[in-house]
């Protein structure tokens, strides 16, 4: 993964006026393990590759913890601070604690998740290697970037399964959505063999 990818991205996600302002203001929500993840990113890059305007076929901006008090009490409380928080911006910010994703995934997607370690464990998950992305500023303000299959496929607008959880219908019904926002992209097709 080359210093000018990263920089690239950077500077293709951070123009988004929604991904600089949850940047800017998430550090007030007082967590440790936080990021900005998925659509907000990906699909921000994919708009401004293809000429598209800024916020273009993004529904929301993913916004991860993790916090190992799986109560829903706990998550609640930063889902109430984070609404507030980014209430004025073009898009829902929706805010989940990763430490419980394991307690409802398999009823909302028909399969079982272990618990995942911490965010990026969570961001390693994701259904296509082109949503595996997170940001974040640490405690100097300085943005920090989690890219654990580099740029490749993002830059050459290619969506590739991940099949490490999500299952196949999952991938294929996002890859559809994509694809009829951002007809450039490139979807290849769920693997026969799962790679694990």
């Amino acid at each position: 993964m080359s210093r000018p990818d990263e920089e690239r991205f950077l500077e293709l996600v951070t123009a988004d006026p929604t991904v600089r302002a949850v940047l800017d203001r998430a550090p007030a929500l007082g967590l440790d393990d936080w990021w900005l993840t998925a659509g907000a990113l990906f699909q921000t890059v994919w708009n401004g590759l293809t000429g598209r305007a800024p916020g273009t076929g993004i529904r929301d901006a993913d916004f991860f913890y993790f916090d190992p008090d799986t109560s829903w009490a706990a998550e609640d409380a930063v889902i109430r601070a984070g609404a507030e928080l980014f209430a004025d911006l073009p898009v829902p910010v929706e805010i989940r604690n990763e430490a419980r994703v394991h307690l409802w995934y398999e009823r909302k997607f028909g399969v079982p998740a272990a618990p995942f370690r911490d965010c990026a464990d969570a961001i390693d998950h994701f259904a296509a290697v082109c949503c595996c992305y997170g940001i974040r500023v640490d405690d100097a303000g300085a943005v920090e970037v989690y890219a654990p299959h580099g740029y490749d496929d993002l830059f050459a607008l290619v969506v590739r399964p991940n099949p490490r959880l999500a299952p196949r219908h999952v991938y294929e019904a996002k890859a559809a959505r994509w694809a009829g926002e951002w007809p450039e992209l490139t979807v290849l097709p769920w693997p026969d063999q799962p790679s694990r």
